[in-house]
């Protein structure tokens, strides 16, 4: 099983004007992305606006990505959904399609109790094998939701293809929990950009990063100075990429990322899919001018 590791882009998902996925821009996105040296493509996540997107549109993301990034990077699809029946079907195509594994997060809005998420994730783990690497995620702000370190235990004893989880809120103490499951040997990655390094240096295996899909460069470098055991320049390199993170709102708004990806020559444009609107065009300079002294 390949597992997610070092930097892990969640990628944004780009529209055409007519509404449909742009296909060529998210071929751009992993082009860029690889020649940058980030490990791990993540598409169809929150940054990718996943419950916006249709199970069909879900589907063409990832046929997209995984074909172009051919074995260059780790690609794990995000397969979560609103009902089981959908995150089965996304996760069955994922394999097909050829991705190393895949992600789902915890279903949303309505409360869940920890035996409904058990069999949650036991069904989508059977539905792909024992041999087809499956990570939990929890994002317990954004859907309602939370995972237990004791019960990301009980999933990973009962499904041997849950090798992990990623936990995208700043809670140390609880990532800390999570890195103790199965003696240290349940991946863990880290959510929070400004918890990059901190992760790693407490036994994390990497970030899924959203902001390292405008600005892949500083959180490529933190990762390349933490292997290289130079955690000096690797704690610069985390300083510096917090000063990005706060330019970017840590992912509060997608428009942000794209507007960034745009004014790069990533992407054709920087629309959204509504509700979700663009950033404005006085906002989208102000952007400009603060980030693009970051640019390498």
């Amino acid at each position: 099983m390949k597992l997610m590791y070092g930097v892990i882009n969640a990628m944004t998902t780009p529209f055409n004007k007519d509404g449909t996925i742009d296909t060529r821009s998210l071929e751009n996105q992993v082009d860029f992305q690889i020649s940058k040296g980030t490990n791990c493509l993540y598409p169809l996540g929150t940054t990718g606006e996943m419950y916006l997107l249709s199970n069909d549109e879900r589907k063409l993301v990832a046929e997209t990505v995984i074909k172009k990034a051919a074995g260059r990077a780790v690609v794990y699809i995000h397969v979560g959904a609103m009902t089981t029946k959908d995150a089965v079907e996304l996760a069955k195509h994922a394999k097909d399609a050829g991705a190393d594994g895949i992600g789902a997060v915890t279903p949303s809005f309505f409360g869940a109790s920890d035996r409904a998420l058990f069999e949650y994730y036991k069904t989508i783990a059977n539905a792909v094998g024992p041999d087809f690497p499956l990570y939990l995620y929890s994002i317990p702000q954004c859907s309602t939701n939370d995972i237990s370190p004791a019960l990301a235990a009980k999933i990973a004893d009962e499904c041997p293809n849950v090798v992990g989880i990623k936990y995208s809120y700043p809670d140390m103490v609880r990532i800390l929990n999570y890195i103790n499951i199965k003696d240290g040997k349940f991946s863990v990655l880290v959510g929070p950009d400004r918890l990059f390094l901190a992760g790693l240096v407490s036994g994390a295996q990497g970030c899924v990063s959203g902001c390292a899909g405008p600005m892949p460069e500083v959180f490529n470098a933190i990762y390349k100075a933490y292997q290289a055991g130079d955690l000096l320049k690797a704690r610069d390199e985390q300083r510096r990429a917090i000063k990005i993170i706060d330019i970017l709102k840590a992912g509060a708004d997608m428009g942000i990322f794209k507007e960034v990806l745009r004014r790069r020559g990533i992407v054709a444009n920087a629309l959204m899919r509504r509700p979700l609107l663009e950033i404005t065009k006085d906002d989208a300079d102000k952007l400009w001018k603060e980030i693009s002294p970051y640019i390498e």
